[in-house]
């Protein structure tokens, strides 16, 4: 479903492998907050030597949580793993992490709790460790992001959604997924911390950055 509703996905995928590469810390922790089905996990399974690395995958639904064990069994790595049902709107402590990922995962959680989950995850950083952050943004300019928006949607029609499963979607997600702006997100990042916040993925209105805690 998400390489089907997220533009560039497998890119995304390898980008955000190649940044956790760079700023994991051996015995430190990696953790994967909305692990979702486990892809990424998979990902770093791959990866990463996994005698090196503590690696923790945090959701919010014991069915996600539930597919991402048997894709992890299935490749004999489910062992290997710290899987945790966790709400990330209510108190979540990191520890001795070099790496967070957040990919396409804060926008849902509710705009009052993200500068606390921001903080928390700040905090338990490593110096010179990262949030790697992919969202869905918002355009500053109405008609622009209006514009994108349609350009999404015509991604979508591409991938073989009908017009019809589009617009149920778009209702299901109403006021869950709240999207920034690029300014707001970083905005909210400066102020938990973050100093050095690089862009490395951008396509109309999905974006991706890495936050570093200096």
């Amino acid at each position: 479903m998400l390489k089907r509703s997220v533009p560039l996905y497998d890119e995304i995928q390898r980008m955000v492998l190649e940044l956790t590469k760079r700023f994991f810390k051996e015995k430190t922790y990696i953790y994967d907050l909305g692990c979702s089905t486990g892809t990424t996990l998979l990902s770093l399974a791959e990866s990463i030597d996994i005698n090196r690395a503590k690696i923790v995958g945090i959701d919010s639904s014991e069915d996600m949580l539930a597919c991402a064990r048997r894709k992890l069994r299935a490749q004999g790595k489910v062992n290997n793993y710290i899987l945790r049902k966790i709400d990330l709107n209510g108190t979540f402590t990191l520890q001795n992490a070099s790496v967070v990922i957040m990919n396409l995962t804060l926008q849902f959680i509710r705009p009052d709790q993200r500068s606390n989950l921001l903080s928390r995850i700040y905090r338990g950083l490593r110096r010179k460790g990262c949030l790697i952050l992919v969202e869905k943004i918002l355009l500053e300019d109405q008609r622009v992001n209006s514009d994108f928006i349609a350009f999404h949607y015509s991604y979508k029609i591409r991938k073989g959604y009908s017009y019809r499963e589009i617009n149920r979607k778009k209702k299901a997600l109403e006021n869950i997924l709240i999207p920034y702006t690029y300014n707001q997100n970083i905005r909210i990042l400066k102020q938990n911390g973050f100093e050095t916040i690089e862009e490395f993925f951008r396509w109309f209105n999905f974006c991706g950055v890495v936050a570093v805690k200096n």
